[in-house]
């Protein structure tokens, strides 16, 4: 097994040996331009769990994390607009399960549609399909956090990462304040799942950051700045929709709003040593109970529903050069109580991970190794989906 893992290195290093290229913006003249991107991380994971006839054997699989392609364009100085989409087979291996009972589903769907206008310097309007400002976790971009990815556990209900609607952004003193306002649809449906929708009411999210040091200005943020700013930004966020739910699914009464609070810090310093990172975060997402009702909502509980928790993540990177790249040592621990998971009430999870990204041209072209565990309080049976486990993930990012 380790033999396999250094080979996987060695290939994926061998593959990065030239910089990535990238598509030139298309002159359209009077000020309008267009340009196409495909951003794609392809590699392999491996699980100790999951397979044979106990579920007990280890599974392997090579796979598109992320796989897009999309483009930028630009009416004037003012109006833009951003499209993005994703192509993406079937995943055996998720962040808690493993699933290797088919491997024909193939999804290729439309992820981001924005319209944007810049009023001015400080002020900018987003109309289309944009991710929502919940958590600073979900406005990192996907293809810069600090470990290989995002935390597994900070998504909202329903719309977990993206929406429709509008949102606002608005910034102060030079960027030392930013506020965020976001209206957008919410829950729609039965989202697929069977459980019926109380209503069809708006989402709305708000967040407000401090950037102390050298600001972080735009709609996103990244994960680390390759030492190339002083970071310290808190931030905090709240959102919510009326009638989410219902506690009794089946005479479709008890209903019952939903509502989200997270708080958020992140530091990044360079030094003569290397450059240090930290960044941790709150979250709490509430049904009021609604889990506790007689036929509650699916959606009130589960790995999406009703939790609360905290992310610890930190990074040291070397301040010179190995070879054509800047190496990274990162760190992360996740932990979260779900109010019912796998079966179980108040059911805490702990996720621990380590790993190492290699830059050959800052996020354009990089490899993350990462290995990671993950225990649950309360584990179910001889289902090895819901016991303790552990992963290792080799992945190349490239952006073109």
């Amino acid at each position: 097994m380790f033999r396999n893992k250094i080979l996987l290195t060695a290939l994926l290093i061998v593959l990065s040996a030239s910089s990535a290229m990238a598509f030139k913006p298309i002159d359209l003249g009077d000020g309008h331009y267009l340009k196409f991107f495909y951003d794609a991380q392809f590699g392999y994971t491996g699980r100790n769990t999951g397979s044979g006839d106990e579920g007990e054997d280890s599974t392997n699989e090579f796979n598109f994390r992320r796989n897009r392609v999309g483009f930028i364009g630009t009416y004037n100085e003012k109006l833009s607009f951003y499209v993005q989409t994703e192509y993406i087979e079937d995943k055996n291996i998720s962040p808690l399960y493993v699933d290797v009972s088919d491997d024909d589903d193939k999804n290729f769907y439309l992820l981001d549609a924005q319209i944007r206008y810049k009023v001015n310097g400080n002020l900018d309007v987003v109309l289309g399909k944009f991710k929502h400002s919940l958590t600073r976790e979900n406005l990192e971009g996907c293809f810069n956090p600090l470990t290989l990815d995002r935390s597994h556990f900070v998504y909202a209900p329903f719309k977990t990462s993206r929406d429709k609607g509008i949102g606002v952004r608005y910034e102060v003193a030079e960027g030392l304040l930013q506020f965020r306002g976001e209206i957008q649809e919410g829950r729609t449906g039965d989202e697929g799942n069977g459980s019926p929708d109380p209503g069809s009411n708006l989402r709305y999210t708000g967040r407000v950051h401090l950037s102390l040091l050298d600001k972080e200005r735009g709609y996103g943020y990244k994960g680390t700045y390759f030492g190339k700013k002083k970071i310290l930004t808190v931030g905090g966020s709240a959102q919510y929709e009326a009638d989410a739910v219902y506690g009794d699914t089946v005479d479709k009464t008890d209903k019952k709003d939903y509502v989200a609070y997270s708080a958020d810090i992140f530091a990044e310093y360079p030094t003569d040593l290397g450059t240090f990172t930290a960044s941790a975060a709150y979250l709490e997402i509430d049904f009021d109970d609604a889990y506790k009702g007689a036929n509650p909502d699916s959606n009130s509980y589960g790995l999406n529903g009703e939790r609360k928790g905290q992310y610890f993540k930190a990074a040291y990177m070397l301040p010179q050069p190995v070879g054509p790249g800047l190496v990274q040592i990162f760190g992360r621990y996740d932990n979260f109580e779900f109010a019912n998971l796998n079966g179980f009430y108040d059911n805490e999870v702990d996720f621990y991970a380590g790993g190492i990204n290699y830059y050959l041209n800052e996020d354009k072209l990089k490899i993350t190794a990462q290995y990671s565990q993950v225990t649950f309080e309360d584990e179910r049976g001889t289902d090895t989906n819901m016991q303790d486990f552990s992963t290792f993930e080799l992945y190349l990012q490239v952006r073109f």
